[in-house]
């Protein structure tokens, strides 16, 4: 079993000086990587459940902090959880994620994209919200063409090229995409073009075992992501691993550095992590 964390933490935003203690402490600790949201524009009725989310949370960019991350750090691996791949351009997005992974050193290995749940974003961006998912199974197209291919020529129904040449190309060949998601379309896009999938966290486990299924499918090696809670038992995650789960993702929940510190020191010693 991987353990990774995720910085989420809206209370310190893009305190860069909190971002590297994180980053260095989880790569002290043992971590594997390191995961960073991303809510492109945020507007009034974005609600989770009953939760409505703030209008001025500050959602910093993912692959600018985690490019700062590369640089304050040198083995942790770099994640999105999740890239909302629809409201970016594949052609953009291609340069800004090789050229990250060149810097890093061929760090960035826990790419995961998805597709949104939230309309606000799509009519900020210009996007129609139906064709999320059709635009982010091109984009992925895209993607690979131009991390591969010398030219690119391409004519879908959302994203056209022709003879596009896209330098520098990721370290090592095309980036490992993992695909998030809590519904069988994801399921079905992970299986298609992921290299792993991390299951949303508002599943029931019939729902679980259907959808890690769907995205085994295909029969390419799919690596299993899952949320997993900070406090978090040795036997808890010996269920997890029964489940087929490769690698959990959790977060400190403590307000002050202090606290996230220690939660995430005790979770290492707990699960016998090495840095």
């Amino acid at each position: 079993m991987k353990f990774a964390v995720s910085y989420g933490s809206t209370a310190y935003g893009v305190d860069p000086d909190h971002l590297v203690r994180y980053a260095r402490h989880a790569e002290e600790l043992g971590f594997e990587g390191i995961y960073l949201p991303e809510h492109v524009a945020l507007g009034p009725g974005m609600t989770f459940g009953e939760y409505e989310m703030p209008v001025d949370l500050p959602y910093a960019d993912p692959i600018v902090c985690l490019t700062f991350v590369a640089a304050a750090t040198s083995r942790l691996l770099l994640g999105t959880g999740v890239l909302l791949l629809p409201y970016h351009h594949p052609v953009t997005l291609a340069k800004r994620l090789a050229t990250l992974d060149l810097l890093a050193k061929g760090r960035l290995r826990l790419l995961t994209v998805g597709v949104g749940a939230f309309p606000q974003e799509a009519d900020a961006t210009g996007v129609d919200f139906r064709t999320r998912g059709r635009r982010a199974d091109e984009a992925l197209e895209v993607l690979r063409l131009l991390w591969t291919e010398d030219e690119v020529s391409y004519d879908g129904e959302f994203y056209r090229l022709d003879r596009v040449t896209s330098r520098p190309h990721p370290l090592g060949g095309p980036l490992p995409v993992h695909v998030g998601g809590s519904s069988l379309a994801a399921a079905r896009r992970a299986a298609t073009y992921g290299s792993g999938w991390f299951a949303g966290g508002m599943l029931g486990p019939a729902d679980r075992i259907a959808q890690l299924e769907v995205a085994r499918s295909s029969g390419r090696p799919i690596e299993y992501t899952r949320w997993g809670s900070i406090s978090l038992t040795a036997e808890g995650a010996d269920g997890f691993a029964r489940q087929g789960v490769d690698r959990l993702v959790v977060s400190p929940s403590g307000a002050t550095w202090a606290e996230q510190r220690d939660e995430l020191t005790a979770f290492a010693d707990r699960h016998g992590l090495s840095g």
